[in-house]
């Protein structure tokens, strides 16, 4: 039997205390089943590892809940730019746009620069373009908004403060997902709304392959959530492939080096979601909690948050 196998994340660190109910609580680990199961299912019926995580990665992009496509937080102009990324690891193409505005779901954009253009990363207006042309959904802005990050956005819109995805919390807003189908490929894929009252076009680890997103069949999959300025000058995915590649590391032996040394060397806070070519899951995090759902072939769908 192949070893099949997804994990999702919905971004690293948690509500307060006081915002994390039991309900919410719930509510979060069970769009994080949804996601799992979008992606398990195309796997489970014979289909590639691009196909699944990119369905999982639709079904989070379209819950308010998580910081990407339509729960993206407000930027310091008051409107909404999305980065998504997303990786296949047989032949190493990848796809990424950042800073783009009203595309339903940005990681569908992302594959289609991978498969229809001769190009890895295309930007803000040139990205849309190329949506318009592939006939790509739009949505309005009213699509994007959620009452939650307006007020996140209206406390900090006349300061140079810069959020996360909560403003008493250290959560960090990214969704992601990697993959191992039946056929041995792997990939990963990683969407973000950035963070809140974010200006000067910032972009993060999400979209730049290697440091957010990263997929090689001859190692691992990689999808990275946390405070992005550290992950990418830590090139956090693409050094836990190196480690394994070259050092003949494992998956938890790389992942371990980066999330809970090097990372924390340099300061920053965060996790990630990998998988290797048997099916091996390891989801590490420094921060306090991972939104986080896997599943691989002959056991259970398990979600976590803590």
């Amino acid at each position: 039997m192949a070893n099949l196998g997804i994990a999702v994340h919905g971004g690293a660190g948690t509500l307060s205390a006081t915002e994390m109910t039991i309900q919410t609580e719930g509510n979060y680990r069970k769009a994080l089943e949804i996601a799992t199961l979008a992606g398990y299912s195309i796997l489970e019926n014979g289909g590639n590892a691009l196909d699944a995580i990119e369905a999982a990665v639709i079904e989070l992009e379209n819950e308010p809940m998580f910081n990407a496509g339509r729960g993206a937080v407000f930027t310091n102009a008051g409107i909404h730019e999305m980065d998504a990324c997303i990786m296949e690891g047989k032949t190493l193409r990848a796809g990424a746009v950042a800073g783009v505005k009203n595309v339903r779901n940005p990681v569908s954009l992302a594959r289609n620069v991978m498969e229809n253009s001769n190009f890895v990363f295309l930007c803000d207006r040139g990205a849309e373009e190329f949506a318009m042309k592939l006939g790509l959904p739009f949505e309005p802005d009213e699509y994007f908004y959620t009452q939650h990050r307006r007020d996140q956005w209206l406390a900090v819109k006349d300061t140079d403060e810069v959020l996360l995805d909560h403003k008493d919390t250290r959560k960090f807003g990214t969704v992601g997902a990697v993959a191992l189908d039946f056929h041995g490929n792997l990939a990963a894929a990683t969407s973000t709304g950035g963070m809140t009252n974010k200006r000067y076009g910032r972009i993060g680890d999400c979209p730049i392959i290697g440091s957010g997103t990263y997929a090689n069949n001859s190692t691992c999959a990689i999808s990275c959530t946390g405070h992005g300025e550290y992950f990418i000058r830590a090139v956090v995915a693409h050094d836990i492939s190196c480690l394994m590649e070259y050092k003949g590391l494992s998956l938890k032996e790389a992942c371990q080096i980066l999330v809970h040394d090097k990372l924390i060397k340099l300061g920053g806070e965060g996790g990630l979601i990998a998988i290797d070519g048997n099916g091996n899951i390891e989801l590490p995090f420094n921060s306090e909690g991972m939104y986080r759902g896997w599943k691989k072939s002959g056991e259970e769908l398990q979600t976590g948050v803590y």
